[in-house]
């Protein structure tokens, strides 16, 4: 994927490369830095000539977050190759936890925790219902709506960023059809009686599924529709096929001082396995527009993740 980006004077342009190339989980530094020199130097001639830097977020899982900090610090002093740089800003997220879905329903369930089965129990026992919608059903441009609806409950009461409408509608229009060879993304709204309280959007391909958004309103939260919501997409992605299912997210490590501590919580308690991934490395093509953007990025990220939540008051 290109980005251009307009200057005043000039226009530049970044490639994303995501989850490529795969590394072992005992990859040596060394070894990552020369394999992404390799296919950087493959792919640049297919660029716009106005490409400064090529970002990978190389796919490779690490057992603890003390050794994923670990390799990104030797991966910084190799010298072979001074062009790749370990950026200190993740494009996708550096921690997750992975579900495998391999097992029976049964098994699957047995590994949560006794919180979580309660909680998936009791939404059910409630009347709580799950929808299912995908791009170009009768009624999802409603359902839709209503999804944007509790994002925008979810961004004012925990100071979640989102992205304008159009981004999410093309996602789920791109994958709206279940029966090629393309990720179908499905929709899912919660509802109780005549209100809906929570949604999420899920990835589904032949590697795994992929949690990628979730919203919820300021209503019956004590009715835990979140849990229903996450068990049904593990169900439906167990019968599409999908070996593991990806929360997609959450803090490295069970520190109750972290401001997402609650998410932790949340996504480790279905069971699975939490893993740490190196973040986000660049290959540098032109040095003085790369460090321009470094700039603007590391502006940007202070504005959004410290500035605008401490006027909020978070």
């Amino acid at each position: 994927m290109v980005r251009e980006l307009s200057l005043k004077i000039k226009k530049i342009s970044i490639a994303y490369v995501p989850m490529y190339p795969e590394f072992e989980s005992n990859t040596q530094p060394e070894n990552l830095v020369t394999k992404l020199s390799q296919v950087a130097e493959e792919i640049k001639d297919c660029l716009p000539p106005n490409t400064f830097c090529i970002r990978f977020d190389p796919a490779m899982d690490i057992e603890s977050d003390d050794e994923r900090t670990d390799f990104v610090r030797k991966t910084r002093s190799v010298k072979s190759n001074p062009k790749v740089k370990a950026n200190r800003i993740a494009v996708q997220p550096p921690d997750t936890v992975l579900v495998p879905l391999t097992p029976s329903q049964e098994e699957i369930l047995s590994q949560m925790k006794n919180k979580w089965r309660y909680n998936i129990k009791l939404a059910a026992k409630k009347g709580v219902q799950v929808e299912k919608w995908a791009f170009g059903m009768e009624g999802f441009e409603k359902a839709f709506d209503i999804f944007y609806s509790l994002f925008q409950q979810t961004s004012q009461r925990d100071g979640v960023q989102f992205h304008a409408k159009e981004y999410y509608l093309d996602l789920l229009e791109r994958g709206s059809n279940p029966d090629c060879d393309q990720p179908y993304v499905q929709l899912y709204l919660a509802k109780h009686e005549n209100d809906y309280l929570a949604g999420i959007i899920t990835l589904f391909c032949s590697r795994e599924a992929v949690y990628l958004y979730g919203a919820s309103g300021n209503i019956k939260r004590n009715l835990m529709p979140a849990y229903l919501l996450q068990w049904t997409a593990m169900q439906d992605a167990k019968e599409f096929g999908c070996p593991v299912y990806d929360f997609y997210g959450c803090p490295p490590t069970d520190d109750p001082k972290h401001p997402m501590h609650g998410l932790f919580l949340f996504k480790t308690g279905f069971g699975g396995k939490l893993v740490h991934r190196p973040g986000s490395f660049d290959v540098v093509l032109n040095r003085g527009d790369y460090s321009l953007y470094q700039k603007a990025e590391r502006l940007r990220a202070w504005y959004y993740r410290v500035f605008r939540k401490k006027l909020a008051g978070r």
